[in-house]
């Protein structure tokens, strides 16, 4: 029991840190793509003044105009303005976007608006065009980044699978940053062209970008921030897997090499045991009496034929016979 709590306890952290990188990962590109999207539809991309001439004074309007003091009833009458340089025009805030340029109406308190591509020159409105393009594509990959990490974070079943997923939300994230940043640097460089080229009414006096451009960049950050916590999570997983691996193996080549010694030592010891060495220093003391060996010859039947005792046998036998023939 306690070797099984033991590795639980020691095998739960990893899970822990990989989860919570995860949701962070969730966190950061669902930031991203509130930002992108919120500042894609708003007009507070660059805001500023611009300068028009003041409208004359009427009966409605009897501020922040030019009072010409013209009489009526002679209108023949020249009448002179002393109001000089600035004073004569009036400064109006307006706030541009990627679809529309919104500029302070000096006769009330409204707001005309009108759609910032037909403000564009004509030699920009290819780069808007592409940059409205990124821009979509940019947030359409934001959205595949952050189905793929919330179906990794929820329903990845064993761990290949949510590496498989893990790496496809990284690259679909790091696409969706590249165009981003590319979609806001064109923004810049067609908005400072229209600043130059575009209509002179509307040409801005002075201007400075907005909060909308500053969450358009806050998105590009987190989704460059999640997809780094993404592909840091892959890289760990992915070492922590080989480092596990590659400690199976040893630990399995180590078992087969014991496993292998010992069936050789126990082949050693089963050979010594059947096999018996004669030892000649203990050998008992036999008599001078030679023992027959089945299957072998005797001396007496190994004795030549030439020699005295075959030839005394032959001369016996030679006399039992003639004195058998004379008793006869």
């Amino acid at each position: 029991m306690m070797k099984s709590s033991s590795s639980s306890s020691s095998s739960s952290p990893p899970v822990s840190r990989r989860r919570y990188r995860a949701l962070l990962s969730v966190a950061l590109n669902f930031l991203a793509l509130l930002f992108a999207v919120t500042a894609f539809l708003t007009t507070y991309w660059c805001v500023g003044t611009q300068r028009v001439p003041k409208p004359a004074c009427s009966a409605h309007r009897t501020h922040n105009c030019l009072d010409y003091g013209v009489n009526e009833t002679d209108p023949n009458k020249v009448v002179y303005s002393w109001e000089t340089g600035d004073d004569r025009f009036l400064f109006r805030h307006f706030h541009t976007g990627i679809w529309f340029s919104c500029e302070e109406n000096i006769l009330d308190e409204s707001e005309a608006c009108r759609s910032f591509i037909d403000l564009a020159p004509a030699s920009e409105k290819g780069i808007l065009w592409l940059l409205v393009v990124s821009e979509v594509l940019y947030i359409v990959l934001l959205v595949v980044g952050f189905s793929l990490m919330c179906l990794e974070l929820g329903h990845s079943s064993t761990l290949i699978d949510g590496l498989k997923v893990n790496a496809f939300a990284a690259i679909f994230t790091v696409l969706s940053g590249l165009l981003g940043m590319v979609a806001h640097m064109m923004y810049s460089q067609v908005f400072q062209a229209t600043v130059s080229l575009g209509p002179p009414e509307w040409r801005p006096y002075n201007w400075d970008y907005g909060w909308s451009f500053c969450m358009a960049w806050l998105s590009f950050t987190c989704c460059m921030g999640a997809s780094v916590t993404t592909l840091n999570s892959y890289t760990k997983t992915v070492i922590e897997f080989r480092n596990k691996r590659k400690t199976f193996e040893q630990s399995v080549r180590s078992a087969e090499h014991a496993r292998e010694a010992f069936v050789r030592e126990q082949s050693v010891k089963s050979v010594s045991k059947g096999v018996q060495v004669p030892d000649h220093h203990h050998q008992t003391p036999t008599s001078g009496r030679k023992t027959p060996i089945p299957g072998l010859p005797t001396d007496s039947s190994l004795e030549a034929p030439d020699s005295p005792g075959s030839l005394r046998g032959s001369l016996r036998g030679s006399l039992r016979g003639s004195l058998g023939e004379e008793q006869c």
